[in-house]
């Protein structure tokens, strides 16, 4: 029954023509109930008002996480094991999803790669984890062709290292 009373969304073209027509206080107005709204919204707000202007410094804290992350992996069950490196690598994504750059993504797949890696959970007998590691190699790959040479080239160097 809900289905049928579902709101048309306006498309991206739309909303952008309806925003230049707002003044700033609407626009502010609108932003601050966005960011109330949901706790992504929020965070990616935060991103843009706050970090995106130095990627290094973002891009270390979120390293940081990541290692935070992976001290309180459990190693003794694979099941468990499993489902907070999944979770690590949600919290990852999303993160690389607020940025939007390519260096960016390319940089916290590797580190995420080279924590599996020096915890030797890349090199296990499980199936399911090893493809997972495969699978974000082929991200890296995938980010890396669209930099320049000398960022290539760079981290091609982490990448071979893993």
């Amino acid at each position: 029954m809900w289905l049928l009373c579902r709101m048309k969304m306006a498309s991206i073209q739309e909303l952008k023509q309806e925003l230049q027509a707002s003044n700033h206080q609407q626009l502010l107005e609108l932003c601050l109930r966005l960011a109330k709204f949901k706790k992504e919204n929020k965070e990616l707000l935060s991103f843009l008002l706050f970090e995106s202007h130095d990627e290094e410094a973002y891009l270390n804290s979120i390293k940081e996480m990541i290692d935070e992350a992976f001290t309180e992996l459990p190693k003794s069950n694979v099941y468990l094991t499993k489902k907070t490196l999944r979770k690590i690598l949600r919290f990852t994504n999303r993160y690389i999803k607020y940025s939007g750059s390519r260096q960016v993504e390319a940089g916290l797949l590797i580190h995420f790669c080279s924590r599996m890696k020096t915890l030797g959970i890349a090199n296990t007998k499980s199936p399911v984890l090893n493809n997972l590691y495969e699978m974000q190699l082929k991200k890296i790959t995938i980010a890396m062709k669209t930099l320049h040479e000398d960022i290539q080239y760079d981290l091609q160097k982490e990448v071979d290292r893993l």
